[in-house]
C-alpha cells in the first residue's frame, strides 16, 4: 500500500476522531415527575404490592382462570399486538444495519462502438472503433456516525421497540381485567335473573291470593287489579334481564377469540374477592403500570428524534472504496487488470429552504407532546388506583347496612300482608311498597357485591399486575 494512502487514511481518523470529541446529542434522563400524593389519601410507605401477584393467585374461580388463559392465547389484539413487536424489532435491526458498511458486488459487459470521425485520425489510418470492456469488482461505502445520527435513530428505533413491547402488556392487563370484570357481571346477572323468577313466582301466586281475598270480601277489584300488574312488572324485566345476558356472554367470547356462544360459569355466591389489598406507593407506577411504561418509552424515542434533528445541521462524512479487475481481453482478464478507488467526502447542508429547522421544530414539539402524554398516563393511573380503592370500601360499607335493609323489608312484607288478610288498618298499596322495596334492595344486594369484585379487579389492573 503506499504512503499517500496511509497519510490520507491516517488524516481521516484524525478528523473523525476530533469531530466525536464535539458532542451533539444528549443522554437520555428520566424526566423527574412529582408522584407525591399521586394516590388521594395515600399515607403508607410500605412498598408491597398486588401488582406483583400473579393473576392466577387473585382469582380463584377455576372457570374464570381458564377463560383467561383461554383469551391470553386466543385474542386476538394481544396477537396484532405481537406483530407489531415483531415490526419493531425489524425497524431496529434496518438501524443497526445502517451503522455498517455497505457492500456490493458487480459483473458487467461493456459493448461500445466510436464514432471514426470523432476520433480525428489522419484519412486512411485503420483504427478498430469496438471495443468490449469485462469488468469484475466490489464496492462498498460508510457514512461515520460523527455527531450521532446514526446512533440516535438506533435509539430512537429502540425506544420504539419498547414501547410496543410496553403496550402489549397493557393489552394484556386490560384484557385481564375485561374478561374478569363481564365474567362477574355476567354471574351477577344470573343473580338478578334468579331473584326476579323468584319475586315473579311469588307474584303469581298472591294474584291467586288476592282472587280469593276478594271473593271473601276482604280486599276489593282494585287490589286484584294492582297485584296482577305487580305479577306483570316482574314479568317484563326477565327478558331484558336476558338480553343482557347473552350480550355479556358474547362479549366475553369475543375477548377470548371465539364465535359467540353460551358459556359455562360459577355462582356469584361463591366468589369471595381478596381482603388484603397492598397498593404500594405511586412511584412503583413508572415500573408496574405498562401503559405508564410505554408513555415513558414514547417521550424517549422523541427525545431521540430530537437529537436526530439537531445533527442534520451538520457535515456528514461518507468512505466510499471500489476495486476489481477490469480488462478489455477475456482471456487475459486477470493479468494487470487490478483496480481500485477510494474516497472521502463531508457534506455540508448550506441552504435547504428550511427543512432541517422545520425538522427540528417538529421534533421539539412532539418531545413536548410525549412528555405531557407522559404526565398524563401518570395522573390517570393515581386516579384509577383512588378510584378502585374507594369503591372497594364503599361495596364494603353498605354489605352490613344492605343485609339489615332487606331482613326489615322482609319482616315489612310479612307484616303488611299479615294485616292486609285479618284488619282494615292496611290495604294493597302498602304490600306492594313492600314488595317493590325488597326486590329493588335484593338486586341492589347484587350490585353491591358485584362492585366489591370489580373493584379488586380493576384495582390490580390500576396497580399494573396482571403482565408477569
Amino acid at each position: 500500500m503506499n504512503k499517500p494512502f496511509i497519510k490520507y487514511t491516517f488524516l481521516v481518523l484524525v478528523l473523525i476522531g476530533t469531530a466525536l470529541s464535539c458532542k451533539i446529542t444528549k443522554p437520555y434522563q428520566r424526566p423527574d415527575l412529582n408522584t407525591t400524593d399521586l394516590y388521594r389519601s395515600q399515607t403508607g410507605t410500605d412498598t408491597t404490592t398486588m401488582a406483583t401477584m400473579p393473576w392466577q393467585n387473585l382469582f380463584a374461580d377455576t372457570t374464570l382462570r381458564a377463560l383467561i388463559t383461554e383469551g391470553l392465547y386466543q385474542n386476538l389484539n394481544l396477537k396484532v399486538a405481537v406483530q407489531k413487536i415483531v415490526e419493531a424489532q425489524a425497524a431496529l435491526g434496518q438501524n443497526k444495519a445502517a451503522m455498517l458498511p455497505n457492500l456490493s458486488a458487480n459483473a458487467g459487459v461493456t459493448h461500445s462502438k466510436q464514432s471514426l470521425a470523432s476520433l480525428d485520425y489522419p484519412p486512411g489510418t485503420v483504427v478498430n472503433t469496438i471495443t468490449n470492456t469485462y469488468q469484475l469488482g466490489i464496492s462498498a461505502s460508510w457514512e461515520a456516525d460523527i455527531w450521532g445520527k446514526l446512533s440516535s435513530a438506533k435509539k430512537a428505533a429502540f425506544a420504539n421497540l419498547l414501547q410496543t413491547d410496553a403496550a402489549k402488556r397493557a393489552i394484556q392487563t386490560q384484557l385481564i381485567a375485561d374478561i374478569a370484570n363481564n365474567y362477574y357481571t355476567l354471574l351477577a346477572l344470573d343473580k338478578e335473573l334468579e331473584i326476579t323468577t323468584q319475586a315473579l313466582q311469588f307474584r303469581i301466586k298472591e294474584v291467586e291470593t288476592m282472587k280469593a281475598l276478594k271473593e271473601g270480601a276482604v280486599v276489593n277489584g282494585a287490589a286484584v287489579v294492582q297485584s296482577e300488574a305487580n305479577r306483570y312488572a316482574a314479568e317484563v324485566a326477565i327478558p331484558d334481564i336476558k338480553r343482557s345476558i347473552r350480550e355479556t356472554e358474547n362479549a366475553i367470547d369475543i375477548l377470548v377469540g371465539r364465535p359467540s356462544g353460551a358459556l359455562n360459569r360459577q355462582k356469584l355466591d361463591g366468589q369471595q374477592p381478596i381482603t388484603t389489598l397492598q397498593t404500594g406507593i405511586p412511584a412503583q407506577l413508572l415500573k408496574n403500570r405498562p401503559d405508564v411504561q410505554q408513555a415513558e418509552y414514547n417521550f424517549q424515542a422523541a427525545f431521540e428524534n430530537t437529537n436526530l434533528a439537531h445533527t442534520y445541521f451538520y457535515p456528514s462524512l461518507t468512505l466510499t472504496a471500489s476495486g476489481g479487475f477490469s480488462n478489455l481481453q477475456l482471456k487475459d482478464f486477470f493479468v494487470n487488470s487490478v483496480f481500485y478507488t477510494l474516497a472521502a467526502g463531508l457534506t455540508q447542508p448550506i441552504f435547504n429552504q428550511g427543512i432541517n429547522k422545520a425538522r427540528l421544530t417538529t421534533a421539539i414539539a412532539q418531545q413536548k407532546e410525549a412528555m405531557y402524554n407522559f404526565q398524563q398516563t401518570m395522573l390517570v393511573a393515581g386516579q384509577e388506583v383512588s378510584n378502585a380503592l374507594y369503591a372497594y370500601q364503599t361495596a364494603i360499607e353498605k354489605d352490613g347496612a344492605r343485609t339489615k335493609q332487606i331482613a326489615a323489608l322482609v319482616k315489612s312484607v310479612d307484616y303488611t300482608e299479615e294485616l292486609l288478610r285479618y284488619s282494615s288498618a292496611t290495604n294493597y298499596t302498602d304490600v306492594l311498597t313492600s314488595e317493590q322495596s325488597l326486590l329493588s334492595a335484593r338486586l341492589n344486594g347484587v350490585n353491591d357485591q358485584l362492585q366489591a369484585l370489580q373493584a379488586v379487579v380493576n384495582l390490580y389492573r390500576a396497580l399494573g399486575g396482571g403482565w408477569r
